[in-house]
């Protein structure tokens, strides 16, 4: 039964609305009606827009709240840069190679034709945020003589495509899942050091 929205909104019901545009987004594509999202969350249309200024930001959302859970394991300082890249490079995998990923992926993909900016505002919050993360992670480590300085720029965005881009093609065009492989992880990130090296 859908309760009707109260004044404040919640951080339950946020979280809730985020869970079922996903699953909505999923089956339906963007086409995915509000009415259908909330109904989904167990809220009414307003509550909807008490959260989200609009479909576009609730939907531009889920990448924020991944990309963020991506960036926090490379909080903090010290520790050891192969413990600190193996633990953010696992999490990137799980996440951008899950099912579910993969098929906002295909949802995005059959969109950004006819809505540009809601490729764009998905971008901005989800990828180019855990690119700069790991970018700002990588400049610390030059600062502090445990990688060689280059553009972390580049070093980021290199590790990222060596992380995502075989694998995600691969989930994408076959039919059969591949489990991701924490050696092959280990593989990327021992390569990724060996060029960053001092």
């Amino acid at each position: 039964m859908i309760r009707p929205a109260s004044g404040i909104a919640s951080a339950d019901s946020r979280q809730r609305l985020i869970n079922a545009a996903i699953e909505a987004f999923m089956e339906e594509g963007y086409r995915a009606s509000i009415d259908r999202i909330a109904q989904g969350a167990g809220v009414c249309r307003q509550t909807v827009y008490n959260n989200f200024a609009s479909k576009e930001d609730l939907f531009s959302e889920v990448a924020r709240q991944a990309s963020e859970d991506i960036e926090t394991s490379l909080d903090g300082q010290g520790g050891d840069v192969r413990d600190r890249l193996l633990g953010f490079a696992t999490l990137v995998q799980q996440r951008v190679l899950s099912r579910e990923s993969l098929s906002m992926f295909r949802t995005l993909s059959a969109e950004i034709p006819r809505f540009p900016a809601l490729g764009q505002a998905f971008y901005d919050k989800g990828p180019q945020r855990t690119l700069e993360g790991l970018a700002t992670f990588l400049v610390g480590a030059m600062n502090e003589g445990r990688l060689r300085r280059d553009d972390p720029q580049f070093a980021a965005e290199l590790l990222m495509s060596m992380l995502i881009g075989y694998g995600h093609t691969r989930r994408l065009l076959c039919t059969v899942e591949a489990p991701v492989e924490s050696d092959r992880t280990e593989r990327i990130v021992d390569c990724f050091l060996r060029i960053y090296s001092l």
